[in-house]
């Protein structure tokens, strides 16, 4: 089970527990309170209507409404976003050294395949600096101590790749769509990100000094998370952006 999936199990055992709660509460006996210490005359407190004198709402309608306000907020509720591999038990397969075209970068003729290739992609412990990848789409690749420095990935398209531990320094990602992704470990420095949609992508323990994020599209959780990054700094050596600015981390 994912970590995502873990967290909306645990939601929905919490909206159950609550409504339980709520019902209980609404369907109790109404509370009594004495009016006069003297007199032994209750007041009894309910919702009714004053043109009919009648009930305005049930106790159980009540009960049902406020427990599917509380699921309605807890599903909806913004969750930590998780690329493929960035949980503890994604494993990788054994690289198949024997295949000596297994190095060449080829696009996905599937178009936004989002890994679905008839097998897997994997591109780890290959030299390819300075390749030209634009336009490529590379859905689901898999990349650990992978030279792709000063590569042209211009709108090519990584969802859910695995890009880590790889160096990517001076890469250029414009306009490209790297979603789902994750860069843990990897080196980014110089890198070019302007306008490339980021959006639940990780750059947790990546090397981001001197890129540019001008105008990339990353989500409110991501952000902040970038925003911690220690190597947030610099100025991009090719489009002289200042790092921390470009990613909206800091006042311009």
């Amino acid at each position: 089970m994912t970590a995502t999936n873990g967290r909306i199990v645990q939601l929905l055992l919490l909206v159950v527990s609550t409504s339980s709660i709520f019902t209980a509460a609404f369907l109790a006996p109404p509370t009594t309170f004495a009016t006069r210490p003297a007199t032994t005359s209750t007041t009894t407190i309910s919702a009714y209507n004053p043109k009919n004198n009648q009930p305005a709402i049930s106790n159980h309608d009540a009960a049902t409404s406020l427990s599917l306000l509380l699921a309605t907020v807890l599903v909806l509720a913004p969750l930590p976003s998780y690329a493929d591999g960035q949980t503890k038990e994604f494993k990788l397969p054994p690289i198949d050294y024997a295949d000596k075209s297994r190095c060449v970068l080829n696009s996905s003729k599937m178009g936004q395949a989002n890994a679905a290739r008839d097998r897997l992609y994997d591109l780890r412990e290959c030299k390819l600096s300075g390749v030209s990848g634009a336009e490529y789409d590379l859905s689901g690749v898999i990349m650990s101590k992978t030279d792709v420095s000063k590569a042209n990935f211009r709108e090519a398209q990584f969802s859910k790749g695995y890009l880590r531990d790889s160096n990517f320094d001076g890469a250029d990602f414009t306009n490209a769509i790297v979603d789902r992704a994750t860069f843990k470990g990897s080196s980014l420095r110089g890198a070019i990100f302007q306008n490339a949609v980021l959006t639940a992508t990780s750059f947790e323990g990546a090397d981001v000094e001197n890129a540019d994020f001008t105008d990339a599209y990353i989500g409110d959780y991501d952000i902040r998370n970038l925003c911690k990054n220690p190597t947030l700094k610099g100025e991009n050596p090719t489009t002289g952006a200042d790092t921390k600015l470009s990613a909206n981390c800091g006042p311009r």
